[in-house]
C-alpha cells in the first residue's frame, strides 16, 4: 500500500540544492525539481518543500539521504498506512537526526514501552522531565521552529515514487 509524505528542506546552503535534488530523486526514482525560495531565517540560504507518496519505509529513506549534508536543516514525514505509523525525522546541525513516532494529528507519540523504561531510569522529577523532553525530540523542535515559521505560504513540490 502506498504512503505519503512531506519533505521540508528549512535551510541548505544555495550550493547543496542541486545535490539534495539528486538525493530526493534517487530515493523516489524520479526527477525532482524543486522550487527553491530564500530563508528568511538564514541569509543566503534556500528553503523548499515537496510532497510525495510512495511505499511505507519511504520516508526513512529519504532522511537518511538528505543527512549526508550535515549543515542542512530538514524534516521529512511519513503518514500511517496500513500496519505502519506514522513517523516524523528531523535533522538540525550539530544536533543530528531525531526520528519519532507520528499521530494523526502530526505530533509524537511514545508508546508504553518507551514511557515506562523512562521513567524506571529517572532517578528525580527533572531527569523525567529531561528524558520526556529528549524522547519527544523537544530541542529539534525548538531550532526548527523560527525556519519553519519562515516557509508559510512557500510553494510545494508535490513528487511520486516510481516503482
Amino acid at each position: 500500500m502506498p504512503t505519503c509524505g512531506v519533505v521540508y528542506v528549512h535551510s541548505t546552503p544555495l550550493a547543496v540544492c542541486q545535490h539534495v535534488e539528486w538525493a530526493i530523486a534517487r530515493v523516489l526514482t524520479a526527477p525532482v525539481n524543486l522550487q527553491w525560495t530564500a530563508q528568511p531565517v538564514d541569509p543566503g540560504a534556500r528553503r523548499a518543500e515537496c510532497s510525495w507518496t510512495g511505499r511505507a519505509g519511504t520516508g526513512a529513506e529519504l532522511a537518511a539521504a538528505l543527512r549526508q549534508w550535515p549543515m542542512i536543516r530538514f524534516e521529512v514525514t511519513e503518514e500511517p498506512s496500513p500496519g505502519m505509523d506514522g513517523e516524523r525525522f528531523m535533522h538540525v546541525p550539530g544536533r543530528g537526526l531525531f526520528h519519532g513516532i507520528m499521530g494523526a494529528s502530526g505530533d509524537i507519540q511514545l508508546g508504553e514501552d518507551r514511557l515506562r523504561a523512562i521513567m524506571a531510569s529517572a532517578r528525580a522529577p527533572e531527569a523525567l522531565s529531561h528524558a520526556l523532553e529528549k524522547a519527544l525530540g523537544t530541542a529539534w523542535d525548538a531550532e526548527l521552529e523560527p525556519y519553519r515559521y519562515a516557509g508559510d505560504g512557500a510553494p510545494v513540490t508535490l513528487l511520486t515514487r516510481v516503482g
